[in-house]
């Protein structure tokens, strides 16, 4: 999905009372095409089209029929689609990936001394196997973990947040918070070598090891027994049914400075972002993230070996509570076994499940819209929402919003009674064009949901919690099959730019 925009403009005060602020006008990409078909679709049509008339002319009009025949089913695969805007041929390729990976055994993974790897590590599986974790230190002093990713030769830091949240706050807050969000977003768009951005916000129980050792130190030993009494039942009674909320930010940079140019090394990278950082999580502030700092080597290695392992959580806690830190290197952070599913992923002693989104709410929505998804839940056991941007420059964004406007007038034009959604998406079109016109910044978004459960029992409830949130955030969610490992890692804070990694390029995908 594609949106223009610098945040809401905060108007003049009035007497006369104003509605919620709303925001919407997202536009799915798609090109100029017949039928329903996008330009590469088009080309196919009408070469499928003289293809039969010189079959007929060559062979007689029983070969042309056959010819017809197979560009009629040929067509017939790109136009027959579902729900979620997904033709019968993408379907078809994912159903043979996908035999094709069980008929190689790419979908278990076994790690460790006795695993299947010959160096003996737990690394992490999949897209994020090649990655590398260094440390450097900003200009404020502060370490921060710097993660590259070989394969697509992207470096990401991560960024750890307290959001405030929306309670007992002002609608003007909120706004003044989502305009500075906006304009976070489109300041990304003029950071040289920004590839991506993602957000993570996680939802997991709490371990009650941080309030225990909170209350035992602050516990006078001269106090009454019965207040000690209460204190401890408070301890031991509080974490059950409680929940944690942290978010994180990523934000991946190209290892090249420019098209063509050599890639640059950990310590040349680390150097020169050591200096832009604190910017970046200074604006952050602006946008109701709360304080935030980048996250150690330590930290994110805590991160997401909680994420594969949720039971190694209670562990990590208890020896923070005991002032020691856990020796964790990158190279162990991954799962000790874990298969992949058509529909789920197992790992390390629970089950997860990755939805993608595939349609943005349509309409306009109020700030609070993805509230109760981004909620903890009692039927999943820890939950990721994450939002993943990739921003436009501004010399690409003045092109491609007036591609899609030639391709919305096209669509409506192109037939004599055209349809309410072509009437709108041209309209939609003509809008984000003169957002962008007047300065706005262009960015790609999509959204990755992941459920786990430690019970495998309760996959069928995880599932039914995440479509009934789904439908209250007026979004479209598709169980992500054959690709679950994949998915989950995409959904982590790790920066990984899942365009990148796919064989058929998605800009090939949006010409059919």
């Amino acid at each position: 999905m594609r949106k223009a925009g610098r945040g809401p403009v905060v108007a003049a005060s009035s007497s006369e009372p104003q509605g919620p602020r709303t925001y919407g006008n997202w536009r799915k990409p798609s090109t100029a095409g017949l039928m329903g078909l996008g330009t590469l679709g088009t080309a196919l049509l009408l070469g499928g089209l003289i293809f039969v008339v010189f079959m007929v002319m060559a062979a007689g009009m029983l070969a042309g029929m056959v010819g017809g025949a197979i560009v009629g089913m040929m067509l017939l695969a790109v136009l027959v689609k579902d729900k979620h805007d997904r033709n019968l041929l993408s379907r078809m390729t994912v159903r043979i990936a996908w035999w094709n990976t069980r008929s190689s055994k790419a979908h278990l993974y076994r790690s460790g001394p006795l695993g299947r790897t010959p160096w003996g590590t737990f690394q992490l599986p999949g897209l994020a196997a090649a990655s590398r974790l260094s440390e450097h230190t900003d200009s404020y002093g502060r370490p921060f973990a710097l993660l590259y990713v070989p394969a697509t030769g992207h470096y990401t830091v991560v960024i750890g947040t307290e959001p405030d949240g929306a309670a007992l706050v002002d609608p003007e807050q909120i706004d003044v918070w989502v305009a500075g969000w906006g304009h976070w977003l489109a300041n990304l768009g003029d950071e040289p070598g920004i590839e991506a951005a993602s957000v993570t916000v996680e939802t997991a129980p709490d371990t009650g090891t941080r309030l225990r050792r909170e209350v035992i130190s602050s516990i006078d030993p001269e106090a009454p027994e019965f207040a000690r009494a209460v204190l401890e039942e408070a301890v031991d009674n509080y974490p059950m049914g409680s929940s944690i909320v942290k978010a994180y930010v990523a934000v991946t940079f190209s290892a090249t400075s420019r098209t063509g140019g050599k890639r640059r090394k950990p310590d040349e990278m680390g150097t020169e972002l050591a200096a832009r950082i604190p910017n970046l999580t200074q604006q952050l502030s602006a946008t109701g993230a709360g304080a935030a700092h980048p996250l150690t080597a330590q930290e994110l290695c805590e991160t997401i070996r909680i994420a594969y392992d949720p039971a190694s959580a209670v562990l990590i806690d208890e020896a923070h509570a005991a002032g020691e830190t856990p020796e964790l290197t990158w190279p162990d952070v991954g799962p000790t076994a874990h298969q992949t599913m058509w529909d789920c992923y197992i790992h390390d002693g629970a089950l997860s499940m990755t939805w993608s989104m595939t349609s943005a709410p349509r309409g306009n929505v109020q700030a609070n819209i993805l509230s109760r998804l981004l909620a903890p839940h009692a039927d999943i056991a820890r939950k990721r929402v994450t939002l993943l941007y990739r921003p436009l420059d501004a010399a690409r964004a003045a092109s491609i919003v007036e591609a899609d406007l030639r391709a919305a007038e096209f669509r409506q034009t192109s037939s004599h009674k055209p349809t309410a959604r072509d009437v709108m998406a041209t309209r939609a079109a003509r809008a984000t064009a003169a957002e962008e016109a007047s300065g706005a910044g262009l960015v790609n978004f999509g959204l990755v949901v992941t459920a786990t459960v430690t019970d495998p029992e309760l996959k069928a409830e995880a599932r039914a919690a995440i479509d009934n949130l789904s439908a209250t955030a007026r979004l479209r969610l598709r169980l992500v099959h054959g690709s679950q490992d994949s998915a989950f890692a995409g959904a982590l804070p790790l920066g990984l730019v899942l365009p990148k990694h796919l064989k058929i390029p998605a800009e090939l995908k949006e010409q059919l």
